[in-house]
């Protein structure tokens, strides 16, 4: 759970076209972060972008594109990141993961 203080944010970026056991990566990830009960993730998608491999992607072209790059986000305590991360890297064949320091300043939990 995360608190006030220090804390760890894990990003992983990978496109939305990216599978893993026949499932989009960020589903399988977000699925993992749930069944770890990490406090919180959000997923964004892109507008446009491009990773190591040099192919650029946009939602300009004239299809709609369906392999726009996606972040996913999670900040919960560096002991729960930690504990993660080795699924984390079997699931992302291709993409990015970064761990970096955060700080929560305020955390607020829905009542009821």
């Amino acid at each position: 759970m995360v608190t006030e203080g220090p804390a760890k944010k894990l990003t992983v970026y990978v496109d939305e076209s990216d599978k893993y056991e026949g499932r989009p990566v960020y589903e399988k990830l977000m699925d993992l972060f749930y069944k770890k009960k990490i406090s919180g993730a959000s997923v964004f998608r892109g507008v446009a972008g491009y990773g190591s491999d040099g192919i650029f992607h946009t939602s300009k072209m004239l299809e709609l594109s369906t392999s726009l790059p996606v972040k996913l986000e999670v900040v919960d305590s560096t002991e729960l990141i930690t504990d993660i991360l080795p699924e984390v890297s079997a699931i992302v064949k291709k993409g990015l993961i970064e761990i970096s320091d955060t700080y929560v300043v305020k955390c607020c939990r829905r009542n009821g």
